[in-house]
């Protein structure tokens, strides 16, 4: 009985592509993020506005910090792979510098970095522990934190890409990925999953093997970017 009972626990904490561990945090934080976005959208008060958001990116980036400081203070941090070097990571604790100074052309390229890389990790989570370990809610929070964050300057701000936004991104993450090759030949890692492809189910999965799936990734970037700005692009026609 024992056994029958430890093994329904473990497929219910197990994460995996469509169980209600993936689904239900993206329902709430959907839902969480039409009355967040709603609410301050209608507020007058571009102060309380700018506050708001920048406590929520900053909740964010600490989850990040939070996390790291137990695993180092566990003696369970390996430089190979908790680094915050993976982009999520690295966004969340950059988050705070957008939401205080709110600049344009940091809007630029996050958005697309954003949708088009952590929308994907959404879609098909790389969560190695369950339920019941705190790297599992920092995954969830700060995956769909910065899309909460990164619509919330869409839609409060106002703030909308261009044609020539969808370049800016695509250098920027040029050099992110020249820093990355950097870093995993340093450390023997594999950020920004350059040396092989994650371990559970991905988008990478269809691209073939390495490192054909980072060719094939390179390729489809810029169209995956222009297939993001979209939307935008259709609304400004809508406008003028």
């Amino acid at each position: 009985m024992n056994f029958f009972i430890c093994n329904a626990i473990f497929l219910l904490a197990k994460v995996s592509i469509g169980s209600l561990q993936h689904i239900l945090p993206i329902i709430v934080a959907f839902i969480i993020a039409i009355l967040f976005i709603t609410y301050f959208r209608n507020k007058p008060n571009k102060i309380l506005q700018h506050k708001a958001i920048h406590i929520f990116a900053c909740f964010v980036s600490a989850l990040v910090i939070i996390n790291d400081t137990y695993k180092i203070s566990s003696n369970d941090y390996d430089l190979s792979v908790d680094l915050p070097f993976h982009l999520c990571s690295l966004l969340a604790l950059c988050a705070p510098i957008f939401t205080y100074y709110r600049k344009y052309w940091i809007y630029e390229i996050i958005l697309f970095w954003i949708v088009g890389g952590t929308l994907q990790a959404v879609i098909t989570p790389d969560v190695v522990n369950d339920v019941f370990s705190l790297d599992y809610y920092r995954y969830w929070f700060v995956h769909l934190g910065l899309l909460i964050i990164v619509f919330y300057a869409t839609f409060v701000f106002n703030m909308r890409p261009t044609f020539k936004s969808v370049i800016k991104s695509f250098l920027a993450l040029q050099v992110y990925l020249i820093i990355m090759i950097g870093v995993n030949f340093m450390f023997k890692s594999n950020y920004f999953y350059l040396n092989a492809k994650p371990e559970t189910t991905s988008l990478l999965d269809f691209f073939g093997d390495w490192p054909w799936y980072i060719l094939v990734g390179q390729i489809i970037i810029i169209p995956y970017f222009l297939l993001i700005y979209l939307p935008f692009y259709l609304e400004k026609r809508i406008k003028s």
